[in-house]
This record gives structure tokens, sequence and C-alpha cells, in this order.
């Protein structure tokens, strides 16, 4: 299948990769790189046609996602959360994706999932308020996509909740400041006292059993996939696009290296330099591979409109975590074999080092919980998480 937008976006990968070093010192990603990925319809591929979108394979998106994070981790990362969030948006019901879009289809959302929020039950929907971090290029977004608890009369947690909330009921503190991903400009939103009506407010529970008010109108296959396989892998294909990208930079950047140590000579007749680029390429392609034929079985589960098994859905998790867990394999690898230049800031390998690793510590890559997991379903144990 031809890949459209991955075409589109080849042609600004340059620019992208030659912006990196500001997006990285400045800590922001330049409006004029987003104009650029909307215009070629990176955040629209897994958006409802009903309003604009491409409704894509969610591999090609993917595709797109780790083109983008091999030029700069920062813009990929963001490139990614933004993405699919337009995927997202479409499981809520018709009203909430009408006031989102009816704008215009090049409307984006931000999200922070965690339920920090206090959500209290009030006439029509919910009070909503609280403090939320980690919200990936939310200074793009006109919406938020928030986790919350669903408070009970006696003031203990009765369910858990995502719940969309407009710009203007939010204010975006500007306190990222961190060791890996600067560019994603990952602040926090403040909402106090703000109320939303009960359509921009979805359970947890009933995303994670699909069964969403959002399938009614949108009944393509792409909305009869798991949030649990989508977002997650959607995470991974982030970091794993980031250890490409540095592969490729390594070797082109090592071909014509003389070693100034260990008896000098030309790096690439080093036998331990070529066994490290082939262990960090086959980490990489094992990463790749794994994830979009689960995401691609699990797409034609849908496309023929069958119930998907836990036992996929419970792979899908397990080779995305490892998946990434591979691309840190694979960068390490790299960066330890580069050499002290490496080390200096800026490069473009120490870079793609820090993002990787700083991507690696969502919570969606965590390694142990996702294997647990899949150790609980292979043992004939229940599984109950909504992240599956």
């Amino acid at each position: 299948m031809s890949n459209e937008v991955l075409e589109a976006v080849r042609g600004l990968l340059p620019e992208i990769a030659e912006r990196a070093r500001a997006v990285d010192d400045k800590g922001r990603i330049p409006a004029e790189t987003i104009k650029e990925l909307t215009a070629a319809g990176v955040f629209r591929m897994l958006q409802p046609a009903r309003y604009g979108g491409a409704e894509d394979d969610p591999v090609a998106f993917y595709e797109v996602v780790r083109a983008v994070s091999g030029a700069c981790g920062s813009t990929g990362w963001v490139t990614a959360v933004l993405g699919v969030h337009s995927w997202h948006l479409g499981l809520f019901p018709d009203e909430a994706q009408r006031e989102v879009w009816e704008p215009g289809p090049d409307v984006l959302a931000a999200s922070s999932y965690a339920p920090i929020g206090r959500l209290t039950p009030a006439d029509g929907g919910f009070e909503v308020s609280g403090r939320w971090a980690f919200s990936s290029g939310c200074e793009f977004a006109d919406w938020a996509l928030l986790g919350g608890l669903v408070v009970g009369a006696e003031g203990r947690p009765v369910d858990f909740m995502t719940v969309l909330v407009p710009k203007r009921d939010y204010e975006i503190r500007r306190v990222w400041n961190s060791m890996g991903l600067r560019g994603t400009a990952s602040d926090d939103i403040v909402v106090e006292r703000a109320f939303v009506p009960a359509h921009r407010a979805m359970r947890n529970f009933d995303q994670a059993q699909l069964r969403t008010a959002g399938r009614k109108v949108n009944t393509g296959p792409l909305y009869r996939l798991p949030f649990g396989t989508i977002f997650t892998t959607t995470v991974a294909a982030s970091v794993i696009g980031m250890a490409a990208g540095c592969h490729d930079l390594y070797v082109a950047r090592m071909r014509d290296r003389i070693r100034l140590s260990l008896g000098g000579g030309r790096f690439v007749e080093d036998q331990f330099a070529q066994v490290a680029v082939a262990r960090a390429a086959s980490e990489i392609d094992a990463a790749i591979l794994q994830t979009d034929r689960n995401v691609r079985e699990i797409y034609e589960y849908a496309v023929r409109n069958e119930k998907i098994p836990m036992e996929l859905r419970l792979r899908a998790r397990r080779d995305q975590v490892r998946g990434t867990e591979r691309a840190i394999e694979a960068i390490d690898i790299l960066f330890k074999t580069a050499g002290g230049n490496s080390l200096h800031r800026g490069n473009v390998i120490e870079r793609a080092w820090r993002d990787a690793h700083a991507g690696s510590v969502h919570v969606a890559n965590d390694v142990e919980h996702a294997l647990s997991m899949y150790g609980r379903g292979e043992f004939g144990l229940a599984v109950e998480d909504n992240l599956v």
C-alpha cells in the first residue's frame, strides 16, 4: 500500500532535522513545523472521514511517526501524540466531535491521561478541577483530553474517566525542563471548577470494553480498535523511530571516521563496530516487525467486524513494550561505541539517546507491567487493565 502522507513528510525531514538542535535548545517546536505537518495531512490520518479525516490504516500512521522521530525526537513525539488524539476523539459522542471539528478539520487536542483530576457530578455533566503534567505539544492544541476520578457523595472515587476540555477553560503553566524530549514542551494544564457536559466525558472502562458512543457514528474498522493497542503503539513507534534515525546517522558519520586511539585505523574496519551496528539494526527491525504485525492482525479483525481475541491484545502490549526496550538497547549500543565525541551536547547521537530514554519512561512503556499481564493471560489468569 502507498503512504501518500509519508511521501509528503519525507520532503519535510531535512528541514525538521536541521531545526532539531534549536528545538532541543529552546525547548519548543516552531509553529512552522506543525503547520507543515498539518498541511501534509499527518494529524488527519486517524481522524474520522466525517470530519475531514483520512481514517487511514494505523500502521501507515506509525510509519510517519517513526520517520519524523528519526529526524527530531521531540517533533516526532508531538506528532505521535497529537496525531493519535484525532483517533481518540472519534470514540467520543458525535456532539463532542462536532464541537471540536466544526470550526475546521485541523483542530488539535493535547492530553494528560493520568487520573489527576477531580470530577464532581453536576447537573448534565461534571465539575472538573486539577493540575495535569506532561501535556506534550499542548501549546498547539485547542482542546485537552484529561484523566480524572469521579468523586461520589462520600468523597471517594467511584469511576475513572477522560474528559474533553476546551482551551478557554484551562491554563497552560510553562514548567517543562527535562533531560530529553526537551522540545515537546510537555507543560502543565490547570483547570479550576470548569463544567464539562456529559457528552464530553467517557468512561475508561467502556473504552477498554470497545463500547464507546463514537463507534455508532464512526462505523469504520479504525474505531473498533482498542485504545490499549493504538495509543501505546503510537508511543512506542516514536521511540523506535528515534533509534532508527540514530542508527542511520551513526552509520553515515562513522564511515569516514579515523580512530585516534586503540592503534588508529578506520572505524569501519573494527569488527566490534561492525557487530554493534548489526545488533542495533536487528533490534530495531524486530521492534518494527513485531509491532506492525500485531496492529495489522488486530486491524484485520476490525475490518471483518469480529471480536479481537484478548490473547492478541495482550501480545500487542507485550511486543509494544519489548519494541521500546529493543529500541533502547539499540541506541545504547550505538551511543557506547560512538566514542567520546558523542558526549558533546548537541551531538545528534547524544540527543537521540536522551530523547529515546525520556520517551521510554512513559507509562505506556512500563515493561514489567505489560509483560506481567501477558504472563497472566498465558497462565489462564484474569487480566483486568484498561490499557490492554
